[in-house]
């Protein structure tokens, strides 16, 4: 069972969500103005988490943590009481559809990010890993909050920094309960096809042959007019 609260609120100019959620074992509460992430609570570092860029009078999230707490607490109460209630039906379940694609042109030596998109599951609750050539990875790795989808399903990010070399190979993996313990994973291989020298050859060789021509013709033409 999943306890799940979403505030949505509208003016005329601005657009402010709040998601408030908690599973027996997983919380999340987050808050966003205009599609822009705001602030976060990370239960594991035990600290809110502002996401906003640094303004000259930065906005402050006084006593948002230890209020995300007591609730994450009530839920986690309700979601126990609930289950018990109900005698723990079968959630619901919408399985991830997982993509990997690399943010910028792939330039050898040069770094980028590689990201892994997960979307259209349910309930938000997941686990993503990262390897380099069969390596697992643990640095250079962030993960962004569950996002709601209109449908009730959610989607959520996760980015690996990367220096790409030839060869390489990064995958990530994704793992969640309506997969029934057949995790998903999506590679991507670095493969830069270097520039094709054909087409200037052929080109350079037709230049030739044209040349050769325009030459043989002007001198027939030459020829032709000293017999007259």
């Amino acid at each position: 069972i999943l306890g799940f609260y979403y505030a949505r609120c509208i003016s005329v100019v601005h657009e402010y969500v709040g998601i408030h959620g908690c599973s027996e074992t997983d919380g999340e509460d987050m808050h966003e103005l205009d599609e822009e992430e705001m602030w976060h609570a990370d239960f594991n570092q035990k600290r809110g988490v502002v996401t906003l860029p640094d303004f000259a009078n930065p906005l402050e999230f006084t006593h948002f943590y230890e209020t995300s707490v007591i609730e994450m607490t009530g839920c986690k109460s309700d979601v126990a009481f609930l289950t018990k209630i109900f005698k723990s039906p079968p959630p619901e379940m919408d399985a991830p559809h997982t993509s990997i694609y690399l943010k910028d042109d792939v330039e050898l030596g040069v770094q980028n990010t590689l990201i892994c998109h997960v979307t259209g599951f349910y309930p938000p609750s997941l686990s993503i890993s990262w390897t380099t050539n069969n390596a697992n990875v643990t640095e250079g790795i962030s993960l962004s909050q569950y996002r709601p989808r209109a449908d009730g399903t959610f989607n959520i990010f996760s980015t690996l920094k990367v220096t790409p070399a030839e060869g390489d190979i990064y995958s990530c993996t994704v793992n969640h309960r309506a997969l029934q313990g057949q995790p998903q994973t999506k590679t991507w291989d670095v493969d830069v096809a270097l520039p094709s020298v054909g087409p200037a050859v052929f080109c350079g060789v037709g230049l030739t042959l044209g040349l050769l021509g325009v030459a043989a013709g002007t001198f027939l033409l030459i020829k032709g007019n000293n017999c007259n």
